[in-house]
């Protein structure tokens, strides 16, 4: 027989976002049921962050093996068993599973159900099975999915996306990407380097969030390893084989054959089926229509990540279960904000941003100034052969840091100082005043913090401070 539960917490949706609310109620003593349709851990565990690095990683593997002779190591070309390289980003997928898992859960105390579940009413949810849920608060955390682009007879030809190109186990011959986003272009870079032709093809230009100089620099370097980079490319139409079929600039047609077609096009939030009518919860086509402390038009549902129409990145859901958890639990006050929201495309160089760009700190402060340091004055760069790339910083005139980007190797990890600057509204004196250990990449930090002085410090009216002081 179907059972009725009565919860103080209720979630729908076993992603990043979704369990980390299950885990901190369950461990302040709450009873917390989750609801999950498919896999736990969601997207990023399953079909996202996870399994894209592992692939990434395989790819870089393969690179420096090619590349090697520029260190004096015999390398050349390598021999990729694909097939293995699908069994490693498995065993990556293996070995993180555990922390997601049913068992994990249920032991902290957290029932898991299975099964999709709707809203019945503004306190109620049913599962498939009829199993009813009461609660206090419900979290709705149903992520999203690919969006496919309304290109003529694309659904009629079988493509991948992120939900089914990690199931390959032959590398493909001749890959061909729509979309110049991030998880197009990291899966052309890394396929690339596994071995496969690719060719990306985008309508406008690659990373339009990015600052342009530095995608410029990421751009260089794809070029640089083959990648076959349209930009302002127009899709006609897509037809069997599969064959993707553009419009030439003399008004003609190109016929691009394919083994093997990715989408990586944009994403969709899931919300059909949800019975958000019944609950009174608004949403559009972007997704549930929250506030500034996600809470839903129904004040007993939040929604947090991807479903809730803001930046989709798996450390936003984990950054929003943390406001809900505040809010719905401890009852404080808490609400969204992305000034620190960093972001990481990751290719090689990496590409990370966190904050105003400079484009959007000229539309808002009237006193913007930049300071930038290349990466090819970098020390540990230059022993590394890796010198393409840029720390720049946004700031105001007075020194206080509005934003930062950064195209390097570990560029994720080299942003983090600069995210944690912005948050604490920090100043660059905070850089030029930190010692930086040598050699090391981050020292690009403290070099670009230290160019916004250069100006004022080796300026004539300084040089004849000294020697005025000098004759004391």
């Amino acid at each position: 027989m179907a059972e009725t539960l009565t919860a103080d917490l209720c979630i729908i949706g076993a992603g990043s976002g979704g369990l980390s609310v299950a885990a901190g109620a369950a461990q302040l003593g709450q009873k917390v049921v989750l609801f999950e349709k498919h896999r736990m851990g969601g997207d990023c565990l399953n079909t996202g962050c996870v399994p894209s690095k592992a692939v990434i990683a395989a790819g870089k593997a393969a690179h420096t093996i090619r590349t090697a002779a520029k260190f004096g190591v015999t390398g050349g070309e390598p021999q990729v068993d694909y097939a293995k390289v699908h069994a490693h980003v498995r065993g990556v997928i293996a070995a993180i599973e555990p922390n997601d898992s049913v068992e994990r859960f249920t032991g902290l105390g957290v029932r898991v159900i299975q099964q999709a579940a709707r809203f019945t009413g503004p306190d109620r949810v049913e599962a498939e099975d009829g199993t009813v849920v009461t609660a206090r608060r419900f979290v709705v955390a149903t992520g999203s999915r690919p969006a496919a682009p309304p290109i003529p007879g694309l659904d009629k030809v079988p493509y991948l996306t992120n939900e089914s190109l990690f199931d390959l186990t032959v590398l493909p011959g001749h890959l061909v990407v729509i979309g110049g986003g991030p998880i197009g272009l990291e899966m052309a870079q890394a396929h690339r380097r596994l071995g496969s032709r690719v060719t990306v093809l985008e309508r406008f230009g690659i990373l339009p969030k990015d600052d342009p100089a530095l995608v410029a620099i990421a751009r260089k370097a794809l070029l640089a390893e083959g990648l076959d980079l349209r930009e302002g490319a127009d899709i006609l139409r897509v037809e069997p084989g599969p064959v993707v079929v553009l419009k030439r600039p003399d008004g003609g047609e190109e016929r691009l054959e394919a083994t093997h077609l990715l989408v990586a096009a944009g994403r969709r939030a899931n919300i059909e089926d949800l019975g958000l009518e019944a609950a009174g919860i608004a949403f559009t086509p972007r997704g549930i229509t929250v506030d500034e402390g996600l809470r839903t038009s129904n004040r007993k549902v939040y929604a947090i990540g991807d479903v809730a129409g803001g930046p989709q990145f798996t450390h936003v859901a984990g950054y929003h279960a943390g406001i809900v958890v505040k809010s719905a639990l401890f009852r404080l006050p808490a609400k969204v904000d992305y000034k620190a929201l960093p972001w990481v495309t990751y290719l090689e160089p990496e590409l990370a941003h966190v904050g105003l760009t400079e484009a959007q700190a000229r539309e808002k402060h009237p006193d913007v100034r930049t300071t930038e340091w290349p990466l090819n004055e970098n020390d540990r760069a230059q022993a590394e052969r890796e010198t393409e790339g840029l720390a720049k910083v946004v700031l105001r005139k007075n020194g206080l840091i509005l934003g930062a980007s950064i195209v390097a190797p570990h560029a994720g990890e080299l942003i983090q100082p600069w995210a944690l600057a912005i948050t604490a509204g920090l100043k660059i004196k905070s850089f030029t005043d930190m010692i930086a250990p040598y050699p090391t990449l981050g020292e690009v930090n403290k070099r670009a913090a230290s160019a916004f002085y250069t100006p004022s410090l080796f300026s004539e009216r300084t040089r004849g401070l000294v020697r005025l002081l000098t004759r004391f």
